[in-house]
């Protein structure tokens, strides 16, 4: 992770055979070369630990003890384990409360909510991950984003599986404190997660600010294009604040409303959205006009 990370979640849940007062130490032991972000996600929570919450919260408190510079507890959970924690919380660790929608993203109003719940605990850090049913979805979240950062509130805010892939990358333009990278593929910690190579060099992530450009591309399928690498490239090679990112996009019409402010800047478009652009542009140059008039020419007589 020190190739390229900021710091290195360690994700507890995850590891074959635990044991916390053996493994902790080693895994924390200084100088490290990053600072430490630790999770021990139940199951409840889409994580993989199955047992009681008390051996849980003392894997966690001894991780502060040890210097990890933060951890991760879930909003569910929260109270209890600051309860647990009797006020022992090291002043160099910040406590970050997470709340995790594998089904949906809610309304803003709803995710006004849920911030307001997260700050009452006293976090140090608001994370909330969401899902994506169609990617109008994020835009609720780079809301939330931007309002945190108004409040001067810090944030993790994503959204979940390839329609909420642009948040991962888009984070910090609007604000959010950060994004997570795995460092392989097949090693995500979370659906559409990208990997932090990817972050860096296709996505260019370290240059993204408030007032990076978003170009995109649109489609469905889009993953598999490779218009990021190559535009993401041509923006660095001459100087251009500017991003490319795909955008699985389901309807048209509805994605272009929805992000139609000048930070959304501009849009290729394929299959099988092109017909659906053309009737959403306000004017049409002469000759896309002819070549989508003989394009439906010969589907039809494809058709007879």
């Amino acid at each position: 992770a020190a190739l390229g990370a900021d710091l290195a979640e360690l994700r507890l849940d995850r590891l074959a055979g635990f044991a916390p007062r053996r493994d902790l130490p080693a895994l924390l032991a200084k100088p490290r070369t990053l600072p430490a972000l630790v999770t021990y996600r139940p199951k409840w929570e889409g994580g993989e630990y199955e047992g009681d919450d008390e051996p849980r919260f003392e894997a966690l408190q001894l991780a502060m003890e040890l210097g990890a510079e933060y951890v991760d507890i879930e909003l569910k959970v929260a109270d209890k384990f600051i309860k647990f924690m009797s006020g022992k919380k090291p002043e160099n660790c910040k406590l970050i409360v997470s709340s995790h929608n594998y089904d949906n993203t809610p309304s803003a109003e709803e995710l006004a909510s849920l911030l307001a719940q997260i700050q009452a605990t006293g976090a140090d850090i608001v994370k909330i991950a969401t899902t994506a049913t169609e990617i109008v979805d994020v835009s609720r979240m780079f809301q939330i984003l931007v309002h945190c950062q108004e409040k001067q509130v810090p944030i993790i805010g994503l959204v979940m599986n390839d329609r909420g892939f642009i948040s991962r990358v888009l984070c910090p333009k609007f604000g959010g404190y950060l994004t997570f990278g795995s460092l392989e593929k097949g090693k995500e910690s979370a659906p559409s997660q990208p990997t932090a190579a990817d972050l860096i060099n296709v996505y260019n992530i370290r240059q993204i600010g408030p007032d990076t450009k978003v170009f995109g591309i649109i489609g469905n399928p889009v993953g598999h294009s490779k218009s990021p690498i190559l535009h993401n490239e041509a923006f660095r090679s001459v100087g251009l604040n500017a991003v490319y990112v795909p955008f699985l996009v389901d309807d048209l019409a509805k994605f272009l409303s929805t992000y139609s402010s000048p930070d959304f800047a501009g849009f290729s478009c394929t299959i099988p959205h092109k017909e659906a652009a053309v009737r959403c542009c306000d004017e049409v140059d002469p000759i896309a006009r002819v070549i989508s008039s003989s394009l439906l020419l010969l589907l039809h007589s494809l058709d007879c």
